[in-house]
């Protein structure tokens, strides 16, 4: 699963808007993306489309025949 939320960096932590829907200790990897406010339009509208692109194919329901045969 792919989250993508902000966060503030502040006393040496991220502290998010709001709690994430996550069981307690569970691990997770974080990728950090600088200068947000000032991002360049055009590389922001590019990442968003690849991200929904990438979101769309990778939680397709017709993929999951491949996992079942997996398990046999």
């Amino acid at each position: 699963m792919t989250t993508t939320v902000e966060a503030i960096y502040e006393g040496g932590r991220l502290i998010l808007p709001q709690p994430l829907p996550l069981p307690e200790k569970a691990h997770v990897m974080v990728t950090i993306e600088t200068n947000i406010a000032g991002a360049d339009p055009d590389r922001t509208a590019w990442l968003e489309l690849s991200e929904r692109s990438l979101l769309k194919a990778w939680n397709n329901p017709d993929d999951d025949i491949f996992n079942e045969l997996l398990t046999k």
